[in-house]
């Protein structure tokens, strides 16, 4: 039995929800919370709601074949969303915004405005806002020559003229993209004063149209198509192509129309005809959109956020001033944000000017936008190294930013090497090369994140550099067949053993780890899968868990968010329980561990369990073989599976149930890793 990805997805999004309206969270992370939730269905609707419009209208044998495609599937989607919008309202009005009085700051969100603040407004409209604004008239002449630019906000405003007899309606834009979305307005009676960039305009319409009435205002926004329609094969100009995908993305098809749930329904009909959209692509909502810019709400007090937690330092990295030394002696793992990303910024900066170093190589998905570790490898090149970058510009989202990168990369001699068209590089690896007195020595570098500082501050991963000969071997292997840019039959001839890549040995092995356990289950012996990953979703890797979960191997996965599996079903999956953790960091890391004990096989990596990662990527996981941190790995996992204060039961029907505490004392994983941590520095 496979549940659908997409109701498995909103699922999670509503978990994020529910963290808004955790009154135990900080009143700031809140109203962070409330941001992400927008943000995400916003992409959601980018990304995914296409694709499900297309599926519901296949034939229903078609569908049925896909697998978690329902009949009904469109107006259980709908349903579902409407509901969580629902509740976002009920949350943002009824509690967010009456803790907000509480500390004396009043929200402008659809109250009336102080007519001391109407002076101030007009000034702010006149002399900052008013010189990005482009009023557009929707007539018979022009109404066919204006497309709402994805996620883009305006006011639609029904006008008449002097003599009161001809409709017109006109199109505002809301610059939120240019000028910031939220001002803050003059104190009164010690009340600090929020007022949304919306509100501002809207109070100032006169002065656009000062010879006609305005006889209705609403605001709308668009989502449209965000996936890019790449040729299936390029051999040059990629950058190009990339580039003028990205400028017509903005004006894709449409795939949501929102709009303010007054608006009448004349109104609605002859935008849908002037922005050609469907019934399915269109949903009422509130006076304001895009509440994703919650997350830049001005701040009065660091009170409002979570307590700062310093990253734990590695002392013996740094303090030796050689992080190559150190990593002769031994390995290095680090769990972020737990503990500092120095160390990985350290690898970089010191391969950039370390005389020995001949040559490095690493794969780049998503990079900060301001990248020390880019600026190494430039520098590494300015400096006569050989870099090689394997750069995927496929990454959404990230696409301009990997191109700005990869051209001033390639100006500094960097040698880079773009995914073929067919599959995304998404591992995260890196292999620095010394030679001395004619020796050589070589430094692997795996994470089950980006190299990125940014993300790594709040994003949690793991990250582990060695020097063992045969995963560097292998992972000099891999990065020679990623130069080949071919995916052919003779790829086929190429090994790995420490390391499981997809498309070569990572499924077939993945299925030899989960025969083993069915094995010792059948025997007597004590059988244990625990998997964490961001998303399951793979039907095949399903269907073993659940043949293992039915031979009696205990099964404990948490993912985060698309989780495909079902668990609760006794003749599937009784001895298989799955959790979720949602919590101020976001969970990212993959851990995968098959066996109980000292047997335990484990393993961390890039790859989640959903059909693109393992068939159409390059992913890789890397075998832990030091006894030490193969015991940090499984306790870290533990430690979240004993979570009983952010942590949910994933039940069928998408039902999310609080874990119990049952001690009295509660476990919060993400506090309880970093004592952890701190404990063992």
């Amino acid at each position: 039995m496979l549940a659908n990805r997409d109701l498995s997805w909103l699922s999670f999004n509503l978990r994020v929800l529910q963290e808004a309206d955790d009154k135990r969270v900080p009143l700031y992370e809140r109203l962070k919370f409330l941001s992400i939730f927008s943000s995400n269905l916003t992409e959601f609707f980018r990304v995914r709601y296409p694709e499900v419009m297309a599926v519901s209208m296949l034939k229903k044998k078609t569908r049925e074949s896909i697998g978690g495609f329902e009949e009904d599937i469109m107006e259980k989607i709908q349903e579902e969303i409407k509901g969580q919008l629902n509740l976002f309202g009920d949350i943002l009005r009824e509690k967010v915004l009456p803790e907000l009085q509480k500390e004396r700051i009043v929200f402008y969100y659809g109250m009336p405005i102080l007519k001391e603040h109407l002076s101030e407004m007009r000034e702010i409209f006149l002399s900052d806002v008013l010189s990005f604004i482009q009023p557009i008239y929707l007539d018979g002449k022009t109404k066919n020559n204006f497309l709402p630019e994805n996620d883009h906000l305006y006011f639609v405003i029904s006008l008449k003229d002097n003599l009161k007899v001809i409709l017109n309606y006109a199109i505002v834009n809301i610059p939120s993209e240019k000028v910031k979305r939220f001002f803050i307005l003059s104190t009164i009676e010690d009340r600090k004063y929020v007022i949304f960039l919306d509100d501002i305009i809207l109070e100032n319409l006169k002065y656009l149209f000062p010879n006609q009435e305005i006889m209705g205002v609403y605001s709308i926004k668009i989502n449209r198509d965000a996936e890019l329609h790449l040729e299936d094969e390029y051999s040059e100009g990629v950058l190009e192509k990339i580039e003028n995908q990205l400028k017509k993305r903005d004006f894709a098809p449409p795939t949501r129309f929102l709009f303010e749930d007054s608006m009448p329904h004349n109104l609605q009909m002859y935008l849908a005809s002037v922005f050609n959209l469907s019934a399915e692509e269109t949903y009422s909502g509130g006076r304001y959109h895009n509440l994703s810019d919650l997350s830049k709400f001005p701040s009065f007090s660091k009170d409002f956020f979570y307590e700062k937690r310093k990253p734990l330092s590695s002392a013996n990295v740094m303090n030796s001033g050689d992080i190559f030394n150190v990593l002769m002696e031994e390995d290095i793992l680090l769990h972020l944000p737990y503990q500092s990303y120095n160390p990985v910024l350290s690898f970089f900066n010191q391969a950039a000017v370390d005389r020995d170093v001949t040559e490095i190589y690493i794969t780049l998905y998503r990079v900060a936008e301001e990248s020390h570790i880019i600026n190494a490898l430039i520098s590494a090149a300015k400096n006569g190294k050989r870099v090689t970058a394997f750069v995927e510009l496929k990454a959404r989202f990230d696409e301009a930013n990997n191109i700005k990168w990869s051209k001033r990369m390639e100006d500094a001699g960097v040698k880079l090497i773009y995914s073929p068209s067919e599959i995304k590089v998404h591992s995260k690896a890196a292999l620095i090369i010394k030679q001395k007195d004619g020796s050589k020595q070589s430094f692997a570098l795996f994470s089950t994140g980006n190299f990125n500082e940014i993300t790594a501050q709040f994003y949690t991963d793991h990250l582990l550099m060695t020097t063992d000969k045969n995963i560097v071997e292998e992972l000099l292997r891999l990065f020679n067949f990623l130069k080949l840019k071919t995916l052919d039959d003779q790829n086929k001839s190429i090994k790995f053993g420490e390391l499981l890549v997809s498309r070569f040995n990572m499924v077939p092995v993945l299925e030899q780890m989960v025969a083993n356990e069915i094995k010792k289950a059948e025997s007597g012996e004590p059988a244990m899968i625990r998997i964490k990953v961001n998303n399951i979703e793979e039907p095949h890797i399903i269907n073993l868990l659940y043949k293992a979960g039915r031979a009696g191997v205990s099964i404990h996965l948490i993912a985060r968010s698309i989780c495909c599996m079902v668990a609760g079903i006794p003749e599937e999956s009784e001895n298989i329980v799955i959790k979720r953790i949602i919590d101020r960091y976001l969970e990212h890391s993959r851990i995968f561990i098959f066996g109980a004990g000292e047997e335990a096989v484990v393993f961390m990596g890039s790859a989640d369990l959903m059909t693109r990662n393992l068939l159409h990527r390059i992913e890789v996981l890397v075998r832990i073989k030091s006894g030490k941190y193969k015991n940090e790995l499984i306790d870290y996992f533990e430690i979240q599976w004993s979570d009983d204060d952010k942590a949910v039961f994933l039940l069928p029907d998408y039902k999310q149930v609080r874990v119990q505490n049952k001690s009295g004392i509660k476990c919060n994983a993400q506090r309880s890793i970093y004592d952890y941590l701190a404990d063992k520095r």
